[in-house]
Formats: structure tokens, C-alpha cells, sequence
């Protein structure tokens, strides 16, 4: 039985193929045009997998889809007519800028867009899943066979906060939160006005380390924590369910907590102790649900998944404050999972076929010969080197040692908004001057951006205070007091660390670079952070050739093809054609 989960219209447009319950491919259509959060339908990523790639169109029994329109139609429809003339404002595209409003005629889309791409009058049956329930899908390639499962994003068909419990080849509902009750367009909102773009929000919890608590207390008037685990948003200071996000917060939180700030204008305390409050009520808000399911699951493992799970802070905080024993969050807790949900929602709890794998990695992305890293290379007119293992390892721990930052491809790449070791740039954790380095030369971003620490999973325990793996980068842990300094690059201000565990069976290539970085200085660490420069992660060879001419990188690893010395002429190309792509520079 194979499966398509495709997400067509909205944000994180793209598909995930499975068969029998086993990812074939896991595909983000941004991947490919190189638009972050793109809407595209994902034409490129279907191309990639079934025209270029190894897979028959012919051979999809059912296409999945990750929404039920009825039920949106019905719930977004009903909104604007009980809240009139206010919420007319949500008609307008600027009022849903994280959504695209064509998805009222998501159906009729997807089926003309299909017939047109491959060329056929048939198409397999569609189905549709709930949005939450394909979020909560995930449970189904957890390591749990029982969990309370957690779902929290912006909006799904009906509501913005969910539970569901799953167990074998079944998840139901246990309780929902109101459509508008949303943590996650809260923070987005927040995001906004704080000045910086939707899907900043990683930004805005980075940020709140720095800030102090001197809004919390009013702050937590914009958010009701209610004695059964549900909240509820203060409409006197929030109006996303007459204006969305056209106009989000109301005279009265201008008043309280200050006007919108602008791209340009330099962050200053308030914005800083603003952020520090939205966190803040954020963790309360979760740990507040959460706490309340503790006495009535019949489990102890917890699943946390929807756009917000991606606030690994909150969710270290569920680890470490709850009576949960294990918190699993996958690594595509946000809409690029939404694909995956959908094929396994409709294979395992629709059709109750028996579970048959667990997600112990991600690397389900689209993978490069050899061929295809040695024309990215001679196209770029770079010298390089092919090294067995063994040597190439060795290499590459010698010059991180010696504070160089290398580059590292390999393999299919990652699902998920995370680089988690094939698609990564590495570097020395034991000097605080690389953090610098890095935001400065290699991902001009803010300063007060923090790094992840990659650590091999039997050494974790020594330096993190956490006593689960954590394969995905999906908890912020405190870093050992004995440790701060030893790794100080990999710590954030409020000394926690955005932890990946690695383990030697998920990753061989990545554990072992690690490992001889460990046996040479005596640090199992490396920083990790995303190849990429104010882009999607790097998908192809040449993407990444591209940006390694871009930034100042000393090293760059493809596959075994080894790159360490730079081209003048060939990073003048590099910056031309990325500024004629993407019109900046």
C-alpha cells in the first residue's frame, strides 16, 4: 500500500511517500525553489520523486491530504459571520499571511494541478485528514506503542490546541481548544511586533534569554491559565479573531507593553524584556495543559507536536517540571510534518494496518551521487580531494580543532526546519570567539543567536542535564554547571544548550566526525548550525558550493570530497547568481 501525504496549498507545501507505513521519501517543495515556507504547490518535490526519481505515479493508491476543508470552510466562514463588520478584515490576504485563502478550494486545486503535472484524466482516491490529526500522526513512528499526544500550532480546521491519545494503530480526540485560544498566532503576533517576519519566532525565544521580567506579570493578563489545562486569550488586548494579523493587538497592548517595532530600529531593553515575557507565559500556558493531563493518561510518555512544539525551551521545561517520563517531539513538529501525518494517519488508524517502523533519524530528504558533488565542484572551478573514511574524519576533527569552520554534506537530507548532520556547518564548541565568528562571517544574523551543542548520545549526560536522547534538537536543557566552561560556544545566556544527541546507528558518518573531534580534544561536542545563508538549508551540491563561496567557511566536506581552498574569482559567480535569484545580496 503506498500512500501520498501532500500538502498543496498552504505553508510547507510538500509530500511524503509512503509504503506499508515506511517513508520512501520525504520531500519540502522549498528545498527546491528556494523559498522559505513556500505556498508553491509542490510541483518541483512530486517531479523529484516520481519523474526524476525512482517512484510510478502509477503506483500511489491514495493521495492524503492534511486539512478537511468542510470543516475549515465551515469553522473560518462561521467566525466571520458571528464577529461582523470587525472580522470582515479577515477576508483580506494581509490578515492571514501564514496561510494562503485558495485553500477553500484546496480540493478542486489539487486535482486540476495533478491532472496538468502528470497528465492523465485519473487520479488515485483523495483523502482527507484532519490537520490535527496529522499532526498527531506522528505517534505512529514514535518509539511509544501508548502516549498522551499534544498537538499546538497557529489554527487547524477547528481548533489551535488539541489532545489525543494514541495507542497501537489508533489516536482519539480527548479534548480541543477554542479556534482563536492560540498560543502559536500569539508568539507569531509577537514575532511581528517585535519586528521581525512570521517564522521568526525561534528569533523571539533566542531573543527572550537576553530580557528580564519586567512585563511578565502584565503580560500574563493577555493569556487566562484556567484550572482544567485550558487558556484562553485576552480579546481586550488581542484581536486576531476580528483582524488576524492584519492588526493582532489592540490600543490597550500598545499601551502596556509599547509600539510596534521596525525592521530597521535597533532592538532595545523594552523589546528584549517584551520577548522574555511572551516566553515566559508561553512555557506557563503548556506546562499548565500538560500538568493537567498528568492524573487521567494512562501513560507516561508524551508526545508534543504542532508549529509551537518547536519551542524547545518549553518543551525542556515539560521534560524537566512534569510527571511525564518521556517527551518525544519529531523532528517535522511543524507543517513540514503535516505530509507524513496525513499518509500515516490514513494507513495506520484509518485503514489499521500494523505499525512497522520507528523515526529514529530523519534523513528521508533527496540524496546526491558522486557525480553530481564532482560537477558542482569543477563547475565552481574548485580544487578538491577524495578521501577514504578514515583519513577524511581525521581531517576534518585536525581543523576544527584549529577553529575552522567546515562545511558538511552528506547523504539524503534532512526533514524537518533543522539541520541534524547532513546538511550542517560545524564547528569548535570550546572558544566563545567562533559563536561570534560564525553569526558575523558565515550567517550574518543577530549576535544573540545561539548554536547547537551535537553531542555523541553515551556522553550526553555529562554535559546536558537531561536523561533522554534527543536525536532532533527538540529540547533546550540546562548545560552542566562544570561544563559551562568547557563548551561556552554552545551555550546560550541563560545557560541552556539546543541539544542534538547522536547515535552511532542513526548517523555512522556524523558520529564518527564527532567522535575523532572528542578523541583529539577530549570534547565529544561540536556546534552545529544550518548550512545556509538567509535561505532554505541547502539541498543540492552545487546549493552548497554556492554557499560556501558566499560566506567565509575555511572548509567545505562533500560527501568524501574535501574542499580547503577558496576561489576569488569563482565566489564573485556566486554572489552574482544568488543576487539575480533571490535580488539580494
Amino acid at each position: 500500500m503506498k500512500v501520498l501525504g501532500l500538502v498543496s496549498k498552504t505553508h510547507d507545501t510538500g509530500l511524503a511517500l509512503l509504503e506499508d507505513g515506511r517513508p520512501l521519501v520525504i520531500l519540502e517543495e522549498e528545498r527546491f525553489n528556494r523559498e522559505k515556507h513556500t505556498k508553491a504547490f509542490p510541483a518541483k518535490s512530486l517531479k523529484a520523486a516520481f519523474v526524476d526519481g525512482p517512484y510510478d505515479f502509477d503506483d500511489v493508491d491514495v493521495i492524503a491530504t492534511p486539512w478537511r476543508q468542510k470543516a475549515l470552510v465551515k469553522t473560518f466562514f462561521s467566525i466571520v459571520t458571528g464577529r461582523m463588520p470587525a472580522s470582515l478584515n479577515l477576508l483580506r490576504p494581509a490578515a492571514h499571511s501564514t496561510q494562503e485563502s485558495g485553500i477553500v478550494n484546496l480540493w478542486l486545486r489539487l486535482q486540476i494541478q495533478l491532472r496538468a503535472l502528470f497528465k492523465r484524466s485519473k487520479l488515485p482516491p483523495i483523502v482527507e485528514v484532519g490537520h490535527h490529526e496529522a499532526h498527531a500522526s506522528v505517534f505512529f513512528v514514535s518509539p511509544f506503542e501508548e502516549a498522551t499526544i499534544v498537538v499546538m500550532d497557529g489554527y487547524g480546521d477547528e481548533c489551535s490546541t488539541s489532545v489525543f491519545h494514541g495507542k497501537g494503530t489508533k489516536i482519539e480526540p480527548v479534548k480541543k481548544l477554542g479556534f482563536f485560544d492560540s498560543l502559536g498566532m500569539l508568539y507569531t503576533c509577537a514575532t511581528n511586533h517585535l519586528g521581525f517576519k512570521t517564522f521568526e519566532e525561534g528569533t523571539v525565544m533566542a531573543l527572550a534569554a537576553c530580557g528580564k521580567p519586567t512585563y511578565v506579570d502584565a503580560f500574563r493578563k493577555v493569556v487566562t491559565l484556567n484550572p482544567d489545562g485550558t487558556f484562553n486569550l485576552n480579546r481586550d488586548y488581542i484581536s486576531i479573531d476580528t483582524h488576524g494579523l492584519l492588526k493582532p493587538f489592540t490600543p490597550a497592548f500598545i499601551e502596556a507593553f509599547g509600539p510596534a517595532r521596525q525592521r530597521h530600529e535597533p532592538l532595545e531593553d523594552h523589546h528584549r524584556d517584551l520577548a522574555y515575557a511572551v516566553q515566559v507565559v508561553t512555557e506557563e500556558a503548556v506546562l499548565n495543559l500538560v500538568r493537567s493531563l498528568e492524573k487521567d493518561s494512562p501513560s507516561r510518555n508524551l508526545i508534543i507536536t504542532g508549529g509551537v512544539a518547536l519551542n524547545c525551551v518549553a518543551n525542556a521545561r515539560v521534560l524537566r517540571d512534569t510527571a511525564f517520563d518521556r517527551v518525544w517531539v519529531p523532528p517535522c513538529a511543524s507543517d513540514t510534518g503535516a505530509p507524513l501525518g496525513a499518509a500515516l494517519y490514513h494507513t495506520h488508524h484509518t485503514l489499521g494496518m500494523p505499525r512497522t517502523m520507528e523515526l529514529t533519524h530523519p534523513f528521508y530528504g533527496q540524496s546526491y551521487t558522486d557525480d553530481d558533488i564532482e560537477r558542482a565542484l569543477t563547475g565552481a572551478d574548485l580544487a578538491f580531494e577524495k578521501l577514504d573514511d578514515e583519513t577524511l574524519f581525521a581531517r576534518v576533527a585536525e581543523d576544527l580543532s584549529a577553529s575552522k569552520i567546515v562545511g558538511w554534506f552528506q547523504g539524503p537530507y534532512e526533514i524537518g526546519p533543522r539541520a541534524l548532520g547532513n546538511r550542517s556547518i560545524l564547528a569548535d564548541p570550546r572558544s566563545l570567539e567562533i559563536k561570534d565568528i560564525i553569526n558575523a562571517r558565515i550567517k550574518y544574523r543577530e549576535p544573540f543567536r545561539p548554536f547547537a551543542p551535537a553531542v555523541l548520545l553515551e556522553d550526553a549526560h555529562d554535559y546536558f542535564e537531561i536523561e533522554q536522547a534527543d536525536p532532533f534538537m527538540t529540547m533546550a536543557p540546562r548545560v552542566k554547571t562544570d561544563k559551562l566552561d568547557v563548551i561556552p560556544a554552545a551555550v546560550h545566556v541563560d545557560g541552556t544548550g539546543r541539544i542534538q544527541t547522536v547515535r552511532r546507528e542513526d548517523n555512522p558518518r556524523y558520529h564518527a566526525v564527532i567522535k575523532a573531534f572528542g578523541e583529539r580534544t577530549g570534547v565529544p561536542v561540536l556546534i552545529n548550525t544550518s548550512f545556509n545563508r538567509h535561505e532554505p538549508v541547502v539541498a543540492s551540491p552545487s546549493e552548497a558550493v554556492s554557499c560556501y563561496l558566499r560566506t567565509e567557511m575555511d572548509r567545505l566536506v562533500l560527501g568524501n570530497y574535501y574542499v580547503a581552498v577558496r576561489n576569488p574569482d569563482a565566489e564573485k559567480r556566486a554572489h552574482a547568481a544568488f543576487a539575480k535569484l533571490h535580488g539580494k545580496t
